[in-house]
Parts: C-alpha cells; structure tokens; sequence
C-alpha cells in the first residue's frame, strides 16, 4: 500500500507524518478485538463504519488492544495521544517555519490516517476538551472530512479510513457531550486480565524474569484485584521488570527485590496486598 507524505488541495501543501510503528502482542480479551473490527466493517455501499471507544482503567492495555486490531486489517496505523491542552489546529493542521523561512503545513497523524486510509488511535481521547473534540466531528459522521480553518480547506477522508479512541475511567478527564459520545459507538470496556493472561503478558514483556519473581507480582496483582485496586499488569510488568534488576546487578533475593520494587514504584500503599 502506497503511503502518501504528502498532499495537495488547491495551493496548500500539506506534509504529512508517517504511520506508528510499535512492535506489540495482543494477549486475552479476543472478544475486545474482535468487536473493534465488527465496528469497523462496513457491509453495504451505504453503510458507514463505526468509531468505537475502548474504555477502561489506565494500564489496562487499551492502545495495546487497539493497534492489534488495526495490525490485523493490514493498514497503516497512525497514534495521536490527546491531553488536556490539545487544541483544535493540533489536531489537523499546524503552520510552521520551514528550512528557508517559508510557511510549511504540517499535518496530524489523524489527517495523515484520515487521507491514506489507515487507523487513527487517539489515545486517552477524554482528556481532550469538548472544543478539540468538535473539530473532529465531521469526520466522525456521515460527513467524514477534516476542515482546518488555519489553511481554510477541507480534507476529504479515504473510504479505508478508521478510527478508534482510548479512554480512562478515572478523575483526571473531561465529561464530553452527548454529540460527541454518540459519534464514538460502540462502547467496548476493558477489565482486569484474567491470571493465567497476566502472566503471559508478564513473561511477554519481561521474559528474564525468574519463576520466584513472577510468582509475588501475580499473587500482589490477583489479591489488589479482588480488593478492586487500581493496580495493573503495566504495574506489574515495571515491578518485575526492576526487581529483576536489582536481582541481577546487586544480588539481592528474589524477596527483597520484589519488596524494593514495589515500594518504589507502588509505594508503601500497596504492601498490604503483597503475599509475603
């Protein structure tokens, strides 16, 4: 598939940035992954696909489940991550001074997904203020078009075009409005993976991990979540990760590194879940 970086629309020059590359493995929650591609099917020439949102805790995997979906259509994939200040232009075009002091056009990765018919995943979408989200909408409907008043042009999306958008649940997002939610159906929720998942995940992500050391990480994450704690299998991965670490450089017991780990990185909150 040819991948534009570049595209005219009148006398605008828009440059465009190449797709995400990330080198992940989708593990449990297949039913996830297959409703996103359900979503974005389209069955009839009049039928529209759909803009799903993937909701969950943070360290859930939502980017992870995301782009595995976008992998297996065989497009390019392209990742915006949303916060609280992105503004509208940051989200379509944004002029800049070029090598010889002329104006250049750059686009977004979601213009550059929107026009060579890849994947947009906009991560954590619901930091992203209503005023940003609005700049999207026509992209999201029927209308499916990006219009950036900077240049003061519109750019038509592919029909290959698709998008899917990340969001937590916790306190530190907006509430976005009712036209804005219904755009980004249906909704697919992410929980906690089940145990014999965690650990491939973990043996996945850190596969010099000992036995001993994997065996604390998964106890402290099956006892946090049924206590219905935050923590994570990224948690997870991080406190094997250094445990390890510190086994391997200083010598420490499987024990006292897990304990080091946790502390440092959980803090002393988390011990009471922690089975030693």
């Amino acid at each position: 598939m040819s991948i534009r970086r570049t595209l005219q629309i009148d006398e605008i020059v828009l440059h465009l940035p190449p797709p995400t590359e990330m080198n992940i493995q989708w593990i449990g929650q297949e039913d996830a992954v297959r409703q996103i591609l359900a979503a974005w099917m389209v069955v009839e020439e009049k039928d529209l696909p759909l803009n799903p949102r993937i909701v969950g805790r943070p360290g859930m995997g939502k980017t992870t489940c995301a782009y595995a979906a976008a992998s297996r259509l065989g497009k390019p994939v392209y990742l915006f991550q949303a916060t609280m200040d992105t503004r509208p232009e940051d989200l379509i075009v944004t002029p800049v001074l070029g090598p010889q002091q002329e104006i250049r056009y750059m686009a977004s990765s979601i213009v550059a997904a929107a026009v060579n018919g890849g994947v947009c995943i906009l991560d954590e979408g619901n930091r992203m203020s209503e005023k940003a989200w609005a700049s999207l909408a026509p992209l999201l409907d029927h209308r499916r078009y990006l219009e950036s008043m900077v240049t003061g042009i519109k750019i038509p999306a592919h029909a290959g075009f698709r998008f899917v958008t990340t969001m937590n649940e916790d306190a530190s997002t907006f509430d976005l409005p009712e036209y804005i939610h219904s755009r980004l159906q249906p909704q697919i929720y992410l929980d906690f993976p089940q145990e014999d998942e965690e650990r491939a995940i973990l043996k996945q992500n850190v596969p010099f991990a000992d036995d001993e050391i994997l065996g604390y990480v998964l106890a402290f994450l099956t006892r946090a979540h049924e206590a219905d704690q935050r923590y994570s299998v990224r948690d997870g991965i991080n406190i094997a990760r250094f445990a390890m670490k510190l086994v391997l450089r200083e010598g420490a017991s499987s024990e006292a590194a897990f304990q080091t780990a946790l502390r440092l990185i959980l803090g002393e909150e988390a011990f009471p879940y922690a089975s030693i």
